[in-house]
């Protein structure tokens, strides 16, 4: 039995994907490096800067040009992912969950109106999006969530009544896509469906703003829907199926954060290699001590391995081929990846690691979330396993 499809593209970077990753790279270490920091230490969302993140196209990266985007592909903005994240995982992930779970949705799902009415705002940087799904019952047994639709059935609108946790985004997004129980007397994901919230709705205000261990340059808080009005043709795919569009978006969502997660590795390893070069002991760098020289190259192993699996993962979804496995593939073992190279990454810099003059520690900190959101380590094993022994993989 093979665990990975023998029809898998093979893949190499175009010269268009490479000048969109020169770019970002480029803004990021001119606009975001500097003040991320700072950023971290004062928990500081910086909405201006997505505002230049959408004048670089970068707010509708993989959204098609007739809606506003910059009609660039899958892998375009998975390399925006990582090398945001490099810089600072915040941005990083509030551009993830801006494009894969709340932009893209709407572009594969949506009505043309609601397109027309959606997409271009997100994609212009007006709105920021979030994904309104976990909530503090529901987290990765997400299908069991109690949040209400209840319809109105003299003209099929809906009111959406419960509380929302962990929401990306949440205390500045124009619009959310929440998910809710429509049907009546149903207790699991069948009988869940997907809406348009607009930030603005009336009945809809944050709760807790959480304080986190990192990541701290991105908003995390609880949404609460207090008998939040829908109007029924905001009703985003077929009633009942939200889960089905949950769970599609969370395959590519998990690359995304693969990629997130590989460029907080890429981060970490490159101050530990420039600092085992400039660092000496015994006359000489430590670098050339073999107890670090090992460790960087474990380290340098682990990095493109999990960019290789991210880049597949990719490559897959951009071919339209099945990418659940191979997604949950990358985001299992990217994620274990930052979290290990980031602990190495202090080990090689000792004390200064775990000071905050320098970035190490907030790398090790920002790491462990990637294990944790968009389905734990141990749902990706449990998804991989699935197909392993030919049972339905959700």
């Amino acid at each position: 039995m093979t665990t990975t499809p023998t029809t898998a593209p093979q893949f190499s970077l175009t010269d268009d994907q490479r000048d969109v990753q020169a770019m970002v790279r480029e803004f990021a270490a001119a606009r975001i490096t500097p003040n991320a920091a700072e950023w971290d230490r004062n928990h500081t969302f910086d909405r201006a800067l997505y505002t230049e993140l959408a004048e670089l196209g970068l707010m509708g990266i993989c959204v098609p040009t007739e809606l506003g985007g910059a009609g660039m592909d899958f892998m375009s903005y998975v390399l925006a992912v990582e090398e945001l994240s490099r810089a600072d995982a915040g941005v990083g992930v509030t551009i993830a969950v801006h494009t894969s779970a709340s932009t893209l949705p709407i572009v594969h799902w949506g009505t043309e109106a609601q397109q027309q009415a959606w997409v271009p705002q997100l994609a212009s940087g007006e709105w920021i999006g979030s994904f309104a799904l976990t909530e503090s019952g529901a987290g990765s047994d997400a299908g069991s969530m109690i949040t209400r639709a209840d319809e109105d059935p003299s003209d099929g609108s809906f009111r959406i009544t419960g509380r929302k946790q962990w929401i990306t985004n949440g205390a500045y997004a124009g619009s959310f896509i929440t998910f809710a129980r429509s049907e009546p007397g149903t207790t699991d994901a069948r009988g869940v469906s997907a809406f348009l919230v607009a930030g603005d709705a009336a009945g809809l205000t944050v709760g807790r703003v959480e304080e986190k261990l990192g990541l701290n340059s991105s908003n995390t808080v609880d949404m609460v829907y207090d008998d939040v009005a829908v109007e029924a043709d905001l009703l985003l795919g077929t009633r009942g199926k939200g889960f089905n569009i949950a769970m599609q978006t969370l395959d590519g969502g998990r690359v995304a954060i693969a990629a997130q997660a590989l460029g907080i590795a890429q981060a970490a390893f490159d101050l530990a290699s420039s600092y085992a070069k400039e660092r000496t002991t015994f006359g000489k760098p430590i670098g050339s001590h073999q107890g670090i020289a090992f460790k960087l190259a474990e380290m340098s192993v682990e990095i493109e391995a999990a960019r290789a699996l991210t880049y597949r993962a990719a490559a897959l979804k951009m071919a339209g081929q099945p990418h659940t496995v191979e997604g949950a593939q990358a985001k299992l073992f990217a994620s274990g990846v930052a979290r290990r190279v980031t602990g190495e990454a202090i080990q090689v810099l000792g004390g200064y690691g775990y000071s905050k003059e320098f970035p190490a520690e907030r790398y090790y900190r920002d790491a462990k979330i990637t294990e944790i959101y968009e389905g734990t380590s141990e749902i990706q094993k449990l998804v991989i396993a699935r197909r392993l022994l030919g049972l339905d993989v959700r």
